[in-house]
């Protein structure tokens, strides 16, 4: 059950990164980093799920440290996307850019700000990857998110919400950390259940219900844009169509949204990313004999992604659309040495 706990929070975590509408920083002078160290990174979804069942919180992806910039565990798809502040699922690129993952180390040179983090990174990512891209709109087959015929079932949210203080002591259960989209601070609930609050970008609390083996997700500040980027994600991560889905509601503002879904979806999320074995197998290549991964998981009583977003009077229907791309042209495997 730990374990289980500890898969869904990454999964949630990778939502959140998917759902902003973060863009990456544009640099007054270009400037790069001054000392960047890039390595095959050694952990493996085993040894997060040791530091899971160890009762810590583990923390990959982009983190700035005062004048560190430290990218864990990620992907080149990953860092693409972080550096031009794009969704993963807007890269065009080879199928092995989620392969391989790398740690990357790297200094801000004194006087340049760490907003400009990403037009650093793209400069690294070309010098180091030899990386070429640029970007497309097409017109291609979508998931429209539009309103059902008898209207909308959401809640507003309330206007006000807090920043993020950076320098606040941390609580018991507390862990901050930085994402694409800005700081997210991460509480373990007392109940279970946990929150990831983004600040003025709205909170999202996640909660395992281990009798009715379901998930809820529930959020508040949500725009549709960045609610269609979340589905976007769960349907991908699911083995589903694979259509992006895109906002055609036309509701302006902030909502607050809720979401159950069944075991078994997030089951086979999790083994379409790896971080479970396939069914049928014992332990499953770099899993080792960690204990509670079960290779398979009953279904319980949650909905799928399409039911749960009718009962919000909203419908996922197919249709044409513009999607915006960023096209990699090319990038190597293998970065030139440090």
């Amino acid at each position: 059950m730990v374990m289980r706990k500890g898969l869904l929070c990454m999964l949630v975590a990778g939502l959140l990164f998917a759902s902003g509408t973060a863009s990456a920083q544009k640099a007054p002078a270009n400037p790069v980093f001054q000392v960047a160290t890039v390595k095959p990174s050694p952990l493996t979804m085993a040894k997060l799920m040791a530091e899971v069942l160890a009762g810590s919180m583990p923390s990959p992806g982009p983190h700035i440290d005062g004048a560190l910039a430290i990218y864990t565990y990620m992907s080149l798809k990953d860092l693409v996307a972080n550096a031009f502040g794009v969704k993963e699922y807007e890269i065009v690129g080879p199928a092995w850019l989620n392969k391989e993952r790398f740690d990357i180390q790297a200094k801000i040179p004194d006087g340049v700000s760490k907003d400009d983090a990403p037009e650093m990174l793209q400069a690294l990512l070309k010098d180091r990857f030899k990386l070429a891209a640029h970007r497309d709109t097409k017109q291609e087959k979508v998931l429209a998110l539009v309103v059902a015929k008898n209207g909308p079932k959401l809640k507003k949210s309330p206007l006000e919400t807090s920043a993020i203080d950076m320098n606040a002591p941390l609580k018991p259960g507390q862990r901050r950390m930085n994402t694409p989209n800005g700081p997210v601070l991460m509480t373990k609930n007392a109940d279970g259940s946990t929150t990831m609050n983004m600040g003025k970008r709205g909170t999202v609390t996640m909660k395992f219900d281990p009798q009715a083996r379901t998930m809820t997700l529930q959020s508040s500040k949500v725009t549709m844009a960045g609610f269609a980027g979340m589905l976007t994600n769960m349907l991908r991560m699911g083995g589903g169509s694979g259509r992006q889905v895109v906002d055609m509601t036309g509701l302006k503002g902030n909502y607050q949204v809720a979401l159950t879904l069944s075991m078994a979806a997030l089951m086979a999320a999790a083994r379409a990313q790896g971080m479970v074995p396939p069914k049928g197998s014992t332990s499953g290549q770099g899993w080792g004999a960690s204990p509670g991964l079960a290779p398979s998981e009953p279904g319980g009583t949650g909905e799928s992604v399409f039911a749960s977003v009718k009962k919000l009077g909203l419908k996922l229907e197919p249709r044409n659309g513009k999607v915006e791309e960023l096209v990699i042209d090319h990038i190597v495997k293998t970065p030139t040495a440090n």
